[in-house]
């Protein structure tokens, strides 16, 4: 990141902190915990309406019809390069209808910066509510509100908001989202919690790690240290997966804090690994692919594809 993009971010932290409340806490889509089997693909940075999307969702419909797929995780940046404008924008009809429309099942979607507009910047508090409204005008793309939560089987999922955890020294937006989410993760039998956002906790790729996105410590929001808050005190050790996107490549890190992190960013746009050096199970970049992944009882089960349909990379584990 260079020295001038810094100081435009840090100054439009600074003329930001009035706005409206941000949206409250949705309901949880309820069903009884149970053992069974989930079958779901993950992907995220995907808003392009190009080639390369359209070819992600053609091997998503070949995976899915080989494999079973229950519904998609969307991981944010949902709409390049600057979000929607209405919830009659064509954007939605061009960058997420179409693409998927050989799709038949839900899609659970979270934010991501781009979403948030500011040319990727994150910085236009109210620029999401056309994408929470949608959800009443389509029968695949789900966002009830800017963070949510569902159930499948005995499987808690979890679609956090993490642009706005990452503006909340400006906006005041953390607190609440924290509250629902500990709220929501502890008031549960279901035996596995699986969080989904767009920006990572630990990564290898071009953005890193929260704490120190761009390589940058100790700067309000750029760095992600709040974000880093979040991850430390409220997902470590409490949710036993969480995916994003935001680096546009596929990690499995290793295990870190009693929590698996998965970046699954390479959804219609790649860039290479940075090499942070963080250990992982399997890394690549300047690939397009997506995961594909199946709980069954007390096993995770995770295969990273690429646009072609080919397993990249095949790995699961066992809870507890």
């Amino acid at each position: 990141m260079t020295p001038s993009r810094v100081v435009l971010l840090l100054a439009l932290a600074l003329s930001l902190g009035c706005s409206d409340k941000p949206a409250g806490p949705s309901k949880v889509r309820t069903s009884s915990p149970q053992s069974g089997a989930v079958r779901f693909v993950a992907l995220g940075d995907a808003g392009e309406g190009n080639d390369a999307q359209y070819a992600i969702a053609s091997a998503i419909g070949s995976v899915c019809a080989a494999r079973g797929c229950d519904f998609a995780l969307y991981m944010g940046d949902n709409f390049y390069n600057d979000g929607v404008e209405t919830v009659d924008d064509s954007q939605f009809e061009e960058k997420f209808e179409l693409p998927y429309a050989d799709l038949d099942f839900p899609f659970y979607v979270a934010l991501g910066n781009h979403d948030y507009g500011g040319n990727g910047l994150g910085n236009m508090r109210d620029k999401p509510d056309p994408q929470v409204a949608y959800t009443e005008h389509s029968e695949k793309w789900t966002l009830p509100d800017r963070y949510h939560a569902f159930d499948a089987t005995h499987v808690r999922f979890l679609a956090l908001d993490t642009n706005a955890v990452l503006w909340s020294s400006v906006w005041e937006t953390a607190d609440a989202q924290i509250e629902w989410l500990r709220q929501t993760t502890t008031e549960t039998n279901h035996p596995w919690r699986i969080a989904f956002g767009h920006h990572p906790y630990i990564s290898n790729g071009q953005h890193g790690s929260a704490g120190n996105y761009e390589g940058l410590s100790g700067i309000p929001i750029i760095s992600g240290d709040d974000l880093k808050a979040l991850f430390d005190e409220e997902i470590c050790g409490t949710v036993d997966v969480y995916l994003s996107g935001h680096d546009h490549d596929m990690q499995w890190l290793e295990p870190t804090c009693g929590t698996h992190f998965i970046v699954s960013g390479a959804g219609a746009k790649t860039r290479r690994i940075e090499g942070w050096d963080h250990p992982t199970r399997f890394e690549v970049g300047e690939t397009l692919g997506f995961l594909w992944a199946e709980i069954v009882d007390d096993t995770f089960h995770g295969v990273f594809f690429g646009s072609d349909g080919e397993v990249l990379y095949d790995d699961r584990f066992t809870r507890g």
